[in-house]
C-alpha cells in the first residue's frame, strides 16, 4: 500500500489535462477544506473529487472486487473511506460548495462531458 498515491493519480491527471486545455483554472488539494478536495474552483464555489473505484467502493466491476486475503480488513477500510467521503461532502455542501465526485472508471477521454456540464452550470446542484 505504500506505493499507492493519493495525489497525481492517472485519473486525476486525465481530468486535470482536459480541464486545463478547455481553459478552466483550479487549485489542487486544498488542505484547509474538508476531505482535501482534488480540484477546487474557488470563484465558482465548486469542488471535484476524483476517486479510485476500489479504494472508495464504487459499484463498478473494479470497485465491487473484494480481495481474497484479509477480506474483513479491506471491507472495513473501504467502508471507513465511504463514511469519511460522505462526511466531507456534507460539510462542504453545508459551507456552500457544490461537489462532484468523478470515479476512476468515468475518466475515459470521451466521458469528461459530465465534468464540463458541472462546471458550466450556474446554480449549485447536488451532483
Amino acid at each position: 500500500m505504500q506505493a499507492v498515491k493519493s495525489k497525481d493519480t492517472r485519473p486525476e491527471l486525465t481530468i486535470r489535462r482536459a480541464l486545463h486545455s478547455a481553459g478552466f483554472r483550479y487549485r489542487l488539494h486544498r488542505r484547509d477544506l474538508p476531505g482535501c478536495p482534488d480540484l477546487v474552483f474557488p470563484g465558482r464555489r465548486k469542488i471535484i473529487f476524483v476517486h479510485g473505484c476500489f479504494w472508495h467502493g464504487h459499484s463498478c466491476r473494479r470497485g465491487a472486487r473484494i480481495p481474497k486475503t484479509h477480506t474483513d480488513y479491506w471491507q472495513e477500510k473501504v467502508k471507513c473511506n465511504q463514511l469519511r467521503d460522505a462526511a466531507s461532502e456534507d460539510k462542504l455542501r453545508k459551507a456552500g460548495w457544490s461537489v462532484l465526485t468523478v470515479w476512476e472508471c468515468d475518466t475515459e477521454p470521451g466521458s469528461i462531458d459530465r465534468v464540463f456540464q458541472f462546471l458550466r452550470s450556474e446554480h449549485i446542484a447536488d451532483q
